[in-house]
């Protein structure tokens, strides 16, 4: 430092242990100012300009772009804001390579015949994926006019969020899932969960409310790995659509009730919860229950029911006594 307290381009850099070219740098946009220039219009930095230019390299560092270092001295912007939203961008980058990686294994480990199939598969989604074609897909399967509060948990329980460290066998799955709900074609009676064909007035938002706890229970039995049977969830399984309808849980609903659902599933609707199991599989190999899963469940569990009652009914009459005779 010269006599009158201050340092010239060279010796600041020298103290720095930076070259000229990267103080002139920061100089010039405007992360390091000049206290003064010396009569032959040379750059002059007072004392406080190396603790400022170790400051700006500390902060380089971390791969803060010059914008946000400079709203960091200048104090526009915390220095804690700023970390965090690093460490956001960094997740996302992360989470980007381990899909890329994943996409890559899947890839290898195929068969020449598999590959350009796949290759095409995974070419349409982006890395990290983005789930707003599956959030479209269930838009339109849902009925009209569903409050938002009901359309917002059921895109939360049906749209699956991609694995931060997916498997190979994921990322296909999501692959397809993208596809399939692309270019879904439904027919006419495409929502599954569907009550429209039963007497009385259709109330959805009744049934989709119903629904959601038959699924948690039932999501429950599944876990427990217990087969479909009748119970609490079957119970409310139905409850929902009677409900919906404004009609009395009877027997004879239950078996309208069966047909109606075998007669409404839609097999796009199928294939999507078959691929969203996969997408929650766990290392175990065990998935995390879906509410398809748990709709199958309770369908097969009502199947079972009414076939048993039937059966039983053809019993009676046939055991019944003829026209006259006593027992």
């Amino acid at each position: 430092m010269s006599a009158d307290g201050y340092w010239s381009i060279g010796e600041l850099a020298e103290r720095a242990g930076v070259t000229v070219k990267t103080v002139r740098f920061y100089s010039d946009r405007g992360l390091l100012p000049e206290a003064s220039r010396s009569s032959g219009g040379h750059r002059r930095y007072g004392a406080g300009a190396l603790d400022r230019l170790r400051l700006i390299r500390s902060l380089r560092t971390l791969d803060l772009p010059v914008s946000e270092v400079g709203r960091i001295l200048d104090r526009e912007e915390a220095l804690e804001d700023v970390i965090a939203g690093q460490l956001r961008e960094l997740g996302s980058q992360l989470a980007a390579l381990r899909w890329r990686e994943a996409a890559l294994q899947l890839l290898r480990d195929c068969t020449p015949a598999e590959r350009a199939e796949r290759l095409s598969l995974v070419g349409a989604v982006t890395a990290p994926p983005s789930t707003a074609a599956l959030a479209r897909f269930w838009r339109r399967v849902l009925p009209p006019r569903l409050p938002a509060r009901l359309v917002s948990a059921i895109l939360e329980a049906a749209v699956p969020q991609p694995p931060a460290d997916p498997s190979p066998a994921q990322v296909l799955a999501f692959a397809r899932l993208h596809a399939l709900t692309s270019g879904a074609r439904l027919g006419p009676g495409h929502c599954r969960p569907t009550s429209p064909a039963l007497d009385g007035g259709y109330r959805p938002a009744v049934l989709y409310d119903g629904l959601g706890e038959a699924y948690a229970l039932a999501a429950a039995d599944l876990r427990a790995e217990r087969p479909p049977q009748q119970g609490e969830a079957l119970d409310c399984f139905v409850a929902a659509h009677a409900g919906s309808r404004g009609v009395r849980d009877t027997p004879d609903f239950r078996h309208r009730l069966r047909g109606v659902l075998a007669a409404t599933a839609e097999p796009v609707v199928g294939r999507y919860w078959q691929l969203a199991g996969e997408m929650y599989a766990l290392p175990s190999g065990t998935p995390e229950p879906t509410m398809g899963a748990a709709h199958d469940w309770l369908t097969a569990a009502l199947d079972g029911q009414t076939a048993g009652s039937s059966r039983c009914s053809v019993r009676s009459q046939d055991q019944a006594p003829s026209k006259g005779e006593t027992r």
